[in-house]
């Protein structure tokens, strides 16, 4: 591979993310119905491309529950119905299980983000989990080309290295540990921790994913954002990583997730509460 065409489409990752960057900052740090607004349209992109990329009709009475089903479990989240807002996923199979996948993926990646940012302290929640899938995605890139190497999957997705792997997993764990520093101070190595292992979350979405577009034979899950292909694309590796997180935080209470303890998990452990409270943009 020449030099010129291992970095041919970074000019357009480039713009596009000049672009999606701000738009996101903007919902994130706001938060309230103009976050949740964009995750219940969202959940419902990653729908409707999930079910065009399987050749379902949508244009029917069958297909339109299909695209609702997401936004109505969104919904009845938002309204404080978490358990059934979960539970909603399983009536999908009716449908069959490839119909239901995309539905799945998106009431699950869905919820997850709405629940994270509706933690005391959401806005670093979703902060945390946005930039350590940014930056797995934006190391491994760069090793990948700087360092090429041995496949890391050849077989599910050619394009990616151990270099890259590798360099995703450093560069998310370094993330982590900033915003870990920038935000709750005293909770860098959880950062530091934490961000690896959701970087192992992220890089297993994208190459399920990638597994997933080599089955039925496409390049790109969409075209609707420059550079990446589609939203399933763009956010395979955050689709995976904030249900991790999500998790993780259902182990502590009143703290970060990425303060999370060995102990948090089987319940023995104690913690200082960190969080007291939250102001409007939390």
């Amino acid at each position: 591979m020449s030099a010129s065409s291992r970095w041919s489409d970074l000019r357009l990752r480039l713009l596009s993310a000049a672009v999606l960057i701000p738009i996101a900052a903007f919902c994130i740090w706001q938060g309230g119905p103009v976050y949740d607004a964009l995750i219940l349209l969202a959940m419902f992109g990653l729908a409707w491309e999930g079910e065009t990329l399987i050749r379902q009709p949508l244009k029917t009475w069958r297909g339109c529950l299909l695209l609702a089903w997401p936004v109505i479990a969104g919904f009845a989240a938002l309204k404080g119905e978490w358990s059934a807002a979960f539970w909603m996923i399983w009536p999908t199979l009716i449908f069959g299980f490839p119909a239901s996948v995309p539905v799945v993926v998106a009431i699950i990646g869905g919820l997850s983000l709405l629940w994270l940012r509706h933690l005391p302290l959401g806005m670093a929640s979703v902060l945390f989990v946005i930039s350590v899938v940014v930056a797995s995605d934006s190391f491994a890139y760069l090793a990948g080309r700087i360092f090429g190497g041995p496949k890391l999957a050849p077989s599910i997705s050619p394009g990616k290295t151990r270099s890259g792997a590798i360099g995703g997993l450093v560069g998310s764990a370094l993330a982590g540990g900033l915003v870990a520093w920038l935000t709750v101070p005293g909770t860098q190595l959880g950062g530091l921790l934490c961000g690896a292992i959701l970087s192992v979350f992220s890089q297993s979405g994208d190459l399920l994913e990638s597994a997933a577009k080599r089955r039925l034979g496409v390049k790109d899950s969409g075209r609707l954002i420059p550079g990446h292909g589609g939203l399933l694309d763009r956010f395979d590796g955050l689709l995976a990583a904030a249900p991790a997180a999500a998790l993780l935080s259902l182990a502590v209470a009143a703290q970060p997730f990425w303060s999370i303890l060995p102990a948090d998990l089987t319940g023995g452990s104690v913690h200082p509460p960190i969080l007291q409270g939250s102001s409007s943009h939390d």
